[in-house]
């Protein structure tokens, strides 16, 4: 059985709080932190990507094509990537000129 302190000093503390010498002294040596509310997010928000894998973009498609996907669920604009991408492993790029 381990035996647990009784003493009221803790080692890992770096200062005294009343001490306000070493308080000073302590919190001269932090980082300020300037702007932080640009680096905190909310709950369920993701982080900025390092190397972004997409692009953003604004497309209009027919609303029949687009119920269709929809319809299908969660993960339609994934599935419409992956239509397209299909698509052009067998047409070439001068197809989309015409």
């Amino acid at each position: 059985m381990s035996k647990k302190s009784t003493s009221d000093t803790f080692e890992d503390v770096p200062y005294t709080a009343n001490d306000a010498k070493a308080a000073e002294a302590y919190w001269s040596t932090a980082l300020p932190h300037r702007n932080i509310e640009t680096f905190r997010r909310l709950r369920g928000q993701r982080g900025a990507q390092k190397i972004p894998t997409k692009k953003l973009v604004s497309v209009r498609f027919d609303p029949d094509v687009l119920d269709t996907f929809k319809a299908s669920g969660p993960g339609w604009q994934t599935r419409i990537n992956a239509a397209l991408a299909d698509w052009l492993k067998t047409h070439s790029p001068e197809e989309l000129r015409a």
